[in-house]
């Protein structure tokens, strides 16, 4: 081919797709809905609305408004998804209306495609507010997508693996050897087999004192005395310590047998984090701050952490932590996703781990007796949700996620504004992780 009639070609093709004459980085924006070549080939039912509410429920920590999408389709089926962000609940829902002309007009049964379209065109990659604006539209069309089918999104991902339904832990909140005991109690009862808990710090300077240590690791052995030998306990440190003092006190308690240490240094940091695995042999874990697939590629090629526990209304919806866990299960890492938002996420993450080949346990933020806000939940869904029978979450049998859910219900609980989440400071006045 002749240069000229090369670059004519190539001339005609950049007209064609309308880009800006001044500027070859700009697309013009689609004059309509989403445009899709899988219109031949779909299910001929289409998004016709999408609705958001954020709901403060009673019992819930301030910073996090529930966010909850709804989809509403052609054929009268409704999809819910959840895309609450802590201390960021006006962010979201400004992203989710971004989001409505990627959905309107669509065919909810394209999942992956539409989930490609929010993420890559998009041009920016997605940070927490993005990720959770894509997580909620992505729960609801699986919701949408198992209810036009008939089936529970876990046999649509190919689980479950065990009908029994999928283990647990709530948060341990004993801080003396009578309030461990009763706990232990409890768990024995109720047939519940791990739980987690914080380090028992309120704040870790950069290297800190062998007392505040010393506290600590006292603490924690204290903790696994009064739980016994036969119950899993996991130590959640929230980022608070530097490489050298998570080392120091991972170190220390190796001994107690622990199921794993959750982010013992920010995640961003992944050579820190990698130093801190080196130098123990207690499972290490991250993840709940990282945002889609990629997001979690640097930590599983590098083989840094034993655990990924990316939440499912931040990293993208149930596509995204699909991909994730099928990343860990090639390269030998297993999951334990983080759930310390509302109850649509967290049944819809019960579906993703009935299905996954290296699930280990999934969390919820709350205790082993039901507060104010479980009771809301159950008033919500119909049913106890995110609530353990003999140390497992029962599966929901019903078409899509397993629920329905009144609008005017969670109306009941208007939105109050956004909150911001806990700022703590060291004390000579500098900025801490808490």
């Amino acid at each position: 081919m002749k240069r000229r009639m090369f670059v004519g070609g190539l001339a005609g093709a950049i007209s064609a797709r309308n880009l800006r004459a001044e500027c070859a980085c700009g697309v013009a924006p689609l004059a309509v809905g989403p445009v899709s070549p899988f219109d031949a080939v779909g299910s001929r039912i289409k998004v016709t609305n999408m609705k958001t509410f954020a709901v403060l429920a009673p019992g819930a920590p301030p910073d996090r408004p529930y966010v909850f999408v709804k989809l509403e389709t052609s054929a009268g089926l409704v999809g819910w998804g959840e895309a609450t962000l802590e201390g960021k609940a006006r962010a979201v829902m400004g992203c989710l209306e971004d989001f409505r002309e990627y959905i309107i007009g669509a065919d909810p049964i394209q999942v992956e495609h539409h989930w490609q379209s929010m993420y890559v065109h998009s041009f920016y990659r997605a940070g927490p507010v993005i990720g959770s604006a894509i997580s909620g539209i992505d729960q609801a069309l699986w919701d949408l997508r198992g209810k036009i089918l008939g089936l529970p999104v876990y046999r649509l991902l190919g689980g479950p693996f065990d009908a029994r339904g999928v283990r647990g832990y709530y948060h341990a909140g004993g801080r003396t050897r009578e309030e461990l005991a009763r706990l232990r109690q409890t768990a024995e009862s109720q047939g519940i087999t791990c739980f987690k808990t914080g380090a028992a710090a309120r704040t870790f300077e950069w290297i800190d004192t062998h007392q505040k240590i010393g506290a600590v690791v006292k603490h924690l052995e204290m903790l696994r005395e009064g739980l016994g030998p036969d119950i899993d306990i996991a130590i959640d440190f929230h980022a608070k310590s530097s490489p050298t003092v998570a080392s120091v006190i991972i170190k220390e308690i190796e001994p107690l047998n622990l199921l794993f240490v959750e982010e013992p240094c920010p995640p961003e940091n992944v050579k820190a984090m990698a130093r801190i695995a080196r130098r123990t042999s207690v499972p290490i874990a991250t993840g709940e701050r990282l945002v889609a697939s990629f997001g979690c590629r640097e930590l599983i090629e590098m083989g840094v952490v034993d655990v990924i526990q990316v939440d499912i209304n931040h990293v993208g919806g149930i596509s995204a932590l699909w991909k994730v866990a099928a990343m860990a299960h090639v390269s030998g890492i297993t999951m334990a996703p983080h759930a310390c938002e509302g109850p649509i996420g967290g049944v819809a993450t019960l579906h993703v781990d009935a299905a996954m080949p290296n699930f280990l346990v999934q969390e919820i933020c709350s205790g082993p007796v039901a507060g104010q806000k479980e009771k809301v939940w159950e008033e919500w869904l119909g049913f106890p949700a995110m609530r353990m029978v003999d140390g497992r979450f029962p599966l929901p049998d019903k078409p899509g996620l397993g629920f329905d859910l009144d609008e005017e219900v969670i109306k009941k609980h208007p939105f109050e504004g956004s909150r911001p989440m806990a700022r703590l400071f060291h004390d000579d006045g500098s900025v801490a992780e808490w």
